[in-house]
C-alpha cells in the first residue's frame, strides 16, 4: 500500500469493514463502491487536488466514508473536532486554507464559520442502508466525474499540534507517511482479517483515525464505530461483536475499570488493549491486566509521527515503559546535539518513513524541530539497554524546582498508588523561595484527605518532589481525545 487508495484492497468482498451499532453494517465490496462514488461526486463538484477540505463529523460510518472519499480525489483531508466553537472553525479552517467544508447539518458553528470565511459548505449523513448522501445548497450531488488519484508523496491529512504552545502548528502527513505508519501499527499488532477493532477514540484524531481505522482497514478487519464512547454500553457492544481489541487514553481504561464489576465485564475479553496518547500508570496497567485478562499493550505516538512510534511488544511488556521503536528510529539526544547512552535522560528524537516532512508555513519551528537531523519529539526519555523507552515528561512541563528538574510522571505514579485516588495529575506552581514547587490535583473513589495522600507521597518520594498543596476536584480538565494537559490543569487551579 503506497496510498490511501488502496487501504481497503486487503479485505475481501464480503467481509465485513465497518458496523455501526444500531445501524448498517458495510462489507468491504460495499464501502469500496461508497468511497469511489463519493470522491466521483466531490470531483464533479469541483474539488481540486493538493487542497484542504474541512471534515466536520461526528464519529459515524460517513465520517469514514466521507475522509476516503476526499483523500481518494487527491485533495487533502483536515478533520476537525465537532464540538470546536465558531472562532476555533475560523482558524482551523482559514490555517489549513480549505477549499470547502464538509459538514453535519447540525452543526451551526462550523457552518457560521465557513460562510464568515466564504468557504463553500456542503452537508453529508448516511441513511439506514448505509449509503452517504452529499448536499449543496439542499440539492443532493449526484454528478460524476473520475477523481484524480493521489501518488505516494501528495498531501493526504492536514491536522493540528495539541501541544504545549499556545498557537497550533499545522502537520501535513502525506500518503508515503500513512501508509508507513499503518504498516508499523499492523505488524506490531499482528493484525489479521480476523481482527474487529472497537473505535472509541475521535476519527478527528491520530489515534482513532490511523492507529485503530485505517491500520485495521489495512489488516482486511473490521472496524465497530459507536457515536460516542460510552462505558455503560461498552461489553454490550464488544460481546455483540466479538471485537478482538481497542485502543483508548488511560482515562477511559480507568473508567472501564472503576465500573467494571457493575456493567459485568467479563474476566477473559480482548486478544489485546492499546493504550496511547497519555502515559499509562504502572498500576493502572496491572489492574487493566488483571480484570480483564487481556495483554496491554502501550504505545507512543504523536501526530507529526503519523501516529505510532513504539509500543510494547506482546512478549515482553513492561509497565512503566512505552516499549521499542516500531519501525522508527528512536535516540536519546543531548541539548548540544550529542546522542546519550542507555539510562541517561534526554530529549527522545526520531527518524522514519511515518514523520512528517516539516510544519506547514512554519520555517522557525521547522528548523527547532529538525535540528541534527533528526526530529525532535519535545518529549524526555531514557532508552534501556535493549531498547525500551521510558517517558519522563514534556521537557516543558517539568517542573523546576530550586534547579531539581522534577518529572511530572513519577508523581502521577504515585498518587495513583493511593487506594482512594481514581485520577491524578501534578504540575508546576510557581513559588518566590524556589521558583515553582509541585501542586497535584486529584479525583478520589474513597474519602481521603490531602494530608493523607501528601503522607502517602512521603513514603515513596524525596522531599522536594512531594506535593506542597493536594486540590481535591470532582473532575479534571480535559482535551476533546481525552488527554489532561497539566496547563490546563495549573489554570483552572492557580486562578
Amino acid at each position: 500500500m503506497s496510498t490511501l487508495t488502496s487501504v481497503l484492497e486487503r479485505g475481501l468482498h464480503d467481509a465485513n469493514a465497518i458496523v455501526i451499532p444500531g445501524g448498517p453494517t458495510l462489507s468491504y465490496a460495499a464501502l469500496s463502491a461508497e468511497v469511489e462514488r463519493l470522491s466521483e461526486e466531490l470531483t464533479a463538484q469541483g474539488v481540486v487536488p493538493g487542497r484542504a477540505v474541512s471534515i466536520v463529523l461526528p464519529n459515524s460510518l460517513e465520517f469514514v466514508t466521507i475522509f476516503l472519499a476526499v483523500a481518494r480525489t487527491g485533495a487533502i483531508a483536515a478533520p476537525l473536532n465537532s464540538a470546536y466553537t465558531q472562532d476555533e472553525f475560523n482558524f482551523f479552517m482559514e490555517d489549513a486554507g480549505a477549499q470547502l467544508a464538509i459538514i453535519s447539518s447540525e452543526n451551526d458553528a462550523a457552518r457560521d464559520a465557513a460562510e464568515a470565511l466564504e468557504i463553500p459548505l456542503l452537508t453529508a449523513n448516511s441513511d439506514d442502508a448505509g449509503e452517504t448522501h452529499i448536499f449543496f445548497g439542499g440539492s443532493q450531488l449526484s454528478q460524476r466525474v473520475a477523481a484524480h488519484l493521489p501518488s505516494t508523496e501528495d498531501t493526504a491529512l492536514f491536522l493540528h499540534t495539541s501541544g504545549t504552545t499556545s498557537r497550533p502548528k499545522g502537520v501535513p502527513l502525506t500518503h508515503g507517511n500513512l501508509a508507513a505508519s499503518l504498516k508499523n501499527i499492523r505488524n506490531t499488532y499482528e493484525l489479521t482479517s480476523d481482527d474487529v477493532a472497537m473505535v472509541v477514540m475521535p476519527l478527528f484524531h491520530v489515534h482513532g483515525l490511523i492507529g485503530v481505522t485505517l491500520s485495521t482497514f489495512s489488516s482486511g478487519g473490521s472496524i465497530v464505530v459507536p457515536d460516542r464512547f460510552s462505558a455503560s454500553t461498552f461489553w454490550q457492544i464488544q460481546a455483540a461483536t466479538g471485537a478482538t481489541w481497542y485502543s483508548a487514553v488511560p482515562t477511559i481504561h480507568q473508567i472501564l475499570l472503576l465500573r467494571a464489576d457493575e456493567d459485568n465485564a467479563p474476566t477473559q475479553s480482548f486478544r489485546f488493549i492499546r493504550s496511547c496518547s497519555s502515559a499509562l500508570a504502572p498500576s493502572v496497567f496491572d489492574q487493566l491486566e488483571a480484570r480483564f485478562g487481556a495483554p496491554v499493550l502501550e504505545a507512543y505516538g504523536m501526530t507529526e509521527a503519523a501516529h505510532q512510534m513504539s509500543s510494547s511488544p506482546f512478549d515482553d511488556r513492561r509497565a512503566g515503559t512505552v516499549g521499542k521503536g516500531t519501525g522508527v528510529d528512536i535516540a536519546i539526544m543531548a541539548n548540544d546535539g550529542t546522542m546519550l547512552p542507555a539510562g541517561e535522560i534526554g530529549e527522545i528524537v526520531i527518524n522514519g518513513p511515518n514523520v512528517t516532512h516539516g510544519y506547514a508555513n512554519n520555517p522557525d519551528a521547522n528548523k527547532e524541530a529538525f535540528a541534527h537531523g533528526w526530529f525532535h519529539t519535545g518529549d524526555q526519555g531514557s532508552l534501556s539497554d535493549d531498547g525500551y523507552l521510558k517517558l519522563t515528561g514534556r521537557l516543558k512541563e517539568l517542573i523546576n524546582r530550586a534547579g531539581e528538574k522534577i518529572s511530572p510522571l513519577e508523581i502521577d505514579g504515585i498518587l495513583l498508588k493511593h487506594p482512594a485516588v481514581n485520577e491524578a495529575v501534578c504540575f508546576a506552581a510557581p513559588d518566590e523561595k524556589y521558583g515553582e514547587v509541585v501542586h497535584a490535583a486529584v479525583v478520589l473513589g474513597a474519602s481521603a484527605t490531602p494530608e493523607e495522600i501528601m503522607e502517602h507521597c512521603r513514603t515513596q518520594l524525596a522531599a522536594f518532589k512531594v506535593p506542597e498543596v493536594i486540590y481535591i476536584a470532582e473532575s479534571l480538565p480535559r482535551t476533546a481525545t481525552g488527554k489532561i494537559q497539566r496547563r490546563h490543569v495549573a489554570t483552572a487551579f492557580l486562578s
